[in-house]
């Protein structure tokens, strides 16, 4: 007999097995064990933590791979909001530059998992799983600042890619925020992105729908209210989460109404913004073809 749509999406809402977790704990310890072991980095002050969809629990069992930032504190890249509100301050003078990070970088994976480093993408850097652990990208970041006064300001992490372009992400806000919204939903919206992140690979995996990045999933799940979170069937939660994301996601402009506009977790950056890598158009098709795939009513 096969299940209920209610005990398939119950069945969604776990994290990856408890083998998976300690393969990623395992492959986590190795990667910063070879940085410690890499002597040229005795002299750079690094910040070595995960970040993504392990630390955030919000994994599943078809996705354990681990994201690794590896972040030089001893220099600081920052913009500001207004010219001139930045504090005057000297230009760093040391050696660590982005290529010369990555390069270290690659040298110190190469030393810990020979033959299995693979550092053809434009801004990670992949550690190919084994048996004993799973797939890994290391990520060189550096400390970021934005200014909004001389006195405020919001910290982040730089990255820049092979060819110095950069992105700027912020790791630490969007553990945070995820956390609140988890604490105020009882719990329930990990678990709710948990069972999207299930039904966007089911879908990619039958052919149904293109891949979506986990992360997209994650913010627009986080974008639904919180009373959604509250109903008392995973099948009404799926259906609120989908027929807000249909419906708030009309239209191809973003709204001039600031505080109507989709955010990352974060809450730091818009989630569709001309740098994204994803459209308003990506989330309604995502919501129409989840809902036709569980077989809701047309």
């Amino acid at each position: 007999m096969s299940p209920s749509l209610e005990e398939r999406l119950q069945g969604w809402t776990g994290p990856s097995s408890t083998t998976e977790q300690e393969k990623q704990d395992r492959t986590e310890r190795m990667i910063k064990a070879a940085i410690d072991e890499h002597e040229p980095f005795s002299k750079c002050s690094l910040r070595i933590y995960t970040k993504g969809s392990y630390p955030n629990n919000t994994n599943v069992r078809a996705d354990s791979d681990v994201d690794v930032a590896v972040q030089c504190t001893g220099c600081t890249y920052w913009d500001e909001h207004v010219e001139g509100v930045h504090p005057l301050s000297r230009r760093y003078e040391g050696i660590w530059t982005p290529t010369k990070l990555r390069t270290e970088l690659v040298k110190a994976l190469n030393a810990k998992f020979p033959g299995q480093i693979d550092d053809s993408g434009t801004t990670a850097i992949r550690v190919n799983s084994s048996t004993a652990r799973v797939d890994a990208d290391v990520v060189p970041a550096f400390d970021y600042w934005y200014y909004f006064s001389a006195s405020s300001y919001r910290t982040g992490s730089k990255t820049f890619k092979k060819d110095l372009s950069s992105l700027v992400n912020y790791p630490d806000q969007h553990l945070e925020k995820g956390r609140a919204k988890n604490s105020r939903t009882n719990g329930n919206f990990k678990k709710a992105v948990r069972i999207f992140k299930n039904v966007e690979n089911a879908m990619f995996n039958d052919n149904y729908h293109p891949e979506l990045a986990s992360y997209f999933i994650e913010c627009l799940v986080f974008n639904c209210p919180d009373e959604i979170f509250k109903r008392t069937t995973w099948t009404d939660v799926v259906k609120g989460v989908m027929v807000h994301t249909w419906n708030d996601l009309q239209g191809d402009s973003e709204p001039e109404d600031e505080p109507k506009r989709w955010l990352e977790v974060n809450e730091c950056k818009y989630l569709f913004a001309s740098r994204q890598k994803w459209t308003r158009a990506d989330g309604r098709d995502f919501a129409k073809a989840a809902w036709n795939y569980l077989g809701f009513a047309k």
